[in-house]
């Protein structure tokens, strides 16, 4: 591992020490698992990318309503409903 500095606010050394002691953690530790999720959050592909594959994708699958594209927002409200 290498070693390294930060600088945090008061509020925040003070929530991460009671959030490590809570959870039988060392601060260091948290501060790696938040790392690696900020890592993984932001290293998905480029926005380009992802809408390239969202558009090589539209239109592929057929769900069986004829009009779905019409009544999507109340399809979705009905399947979220439940």
């Amino acid at each position: 591992m290498i070693r390294t500095q930060i600088q945090l606010t008061a509020e925040q050394s003070e929530a991460i020490k009671q959030l490590a002691a809570r959870e039988g953690k060392t601060v260091a530790e948290l501060i790696r698992l938040g790392v690696d999720q900020l890592i993984r959050s932001r290293s998905a592909l480029d926005p380009g990318e992802l809408r390239r594959r969202a558009l090589a994708v539209a239109g592929r699958f057929h769900s069986g309503e004829e009009a779905l594209s019409a009544e999507h927002d109340r399809y979705a409200a009905e399947a979220f409903e439940s």
